[in-house]
């Protein structure tokens, strides 16, 4: 039975977290002490991640410690060296000598410009995150690397909305355990996938003599890609978003079964993310092995999925308005 609905109801998978709430960034640690295999799926055309190559199944490093996700764009990788410093004081790692090597993957999104300018997720605060990790119900919405994420930003950020983190575990069947962690930071809407309604997403912007998006709450991103307009946002647009999430089982798998539960996770994102995985986004989805039960690949691989996609609602329906931008529960 699982301890609770998040990610931490797999036993050995503690979560800690830190933010700066006035610059509006922070990080998330998923923390597996005893080490799990480790697999990653980076789909996303502007990723900023830490360690993936080593995850690679035809390399020889074959468990991590950790997986970070941070704010702070390219300047939050610095968190994953706090978590190291910590896990090496706790004696954690690959054994050299007298030194502990711990293996610290990480990913991160753009949240720069949302809070106050100048602060990132660095090595302080990555360590805090991780002495900070345990195994209790994961806390969602607008914390760890959720505190600046937004969706629904091709209008930018004016007609956006605020996003967060969100966390949950599934029963495969067995005592198989599945569960994700997510930071949502998406260029576009996402949606419920029990109904196929936009819940958090881009809200209707007039641009010149024109209004986009409708009459609705939201204007539904696909419809805006298809105007004129909206390619030409398109064509102008940088990469400033992605989804960076971690799924992990109770399973026993190898990194290849663990690489291809990572791969099938990223249906999760797609049933609920729309349009994802674009040359704006950097989406990426570590996957984690930790324990000893017999399972099927296919079918850890689906679960994890519907648990991603239901982290991926729950980021949204917890977040908080911040950064002038409405969240669900005040649009």
């Amino acid at each position: 039975m699982k301890r609770n609905n998040s990610i931490t109801g797999l036993p050995g998978i503690e979560v800690g977290q830190a933010q700066d709430d006035e610059a509006l960034t922070g990080c998330t640690v998923i923390l597996c002490r005893k080490g799990a295999v480790g697999g990653v799926d980076v789909r996303g055309s502007v990723p900023g991640t830490r360690e993936t190559d080593l995850l690679d199944p035809v390399n020889l490093v074959d468990k991590v410690h950790a997986v970070v996700l941070a704010g702070g764009s390219a300047f939050g990788l610095e968190a994953a060296s706090g978590v190291m410093k910590y896990l090496a004081e706790q004696k954690i790692g690959f054994g050299f000598g007298e030194s502990r090597v711990p293996i610290v993957p990480a990913a991160v999104l753009f949240d720069l410009g949302l809070g106050k300018p100048g602060r990132h997720p660095d090595l302080e605060m990555g360590y805090a995150a991780a002495a900070a990790a345990n195994a209790g119900p994961v806390v969602e919405g607008n914390i760890g690397a959720g505190t600046g994420a937004t969706v629904g930003k091709i209008f930018g950020m004016g007609g956006a909305m605020k996003s967060g983190l969100g966390s949950a575990c599934l029963e495969v069947g067995a005592g198989v355990l599945v569960g994700a962690i997510v930071a949502v930071n998406a260029f576009g809407d996402v949606l419920d996938p029990a109904s196929g309604q936009i819940i958090a997403g881009a809200r209707p912007a007039k641009l010149g003599p024109m209004k986009m998006g409708g009459t609705g709450q939201f204007a539904d991103t696909l419809k805006v890609m298809q105007t004129l307009a909206g390619r030409t946002i398109l064509r102008l647009a940088t990469g400033g978003n992605t989804v960076i999430a971690v799924v992990a089982t109770n399973a026993k798998f190898d990194k290849a079964q663990t690489t291809k539960v990572a791969q099938m996770a990223q249906d999760g994102l797609a049933r609920t993310v729309r349009p994802a995985h674009t040359m704006l986004d950097g989406d990426t989805v570590f996957a984690l092995a930790t324990g000893a039960k017999k399972a099927d690949v296919s079918n850890v691989g689906a679960f994890a999925a519907e648990a991603l996609a239901i982290a991926i609602v729950r980021a949204v329906r917890a977040a908080r308005p911040a950064g002038g931008l409405p969240a669900v529960n005040n649009i």
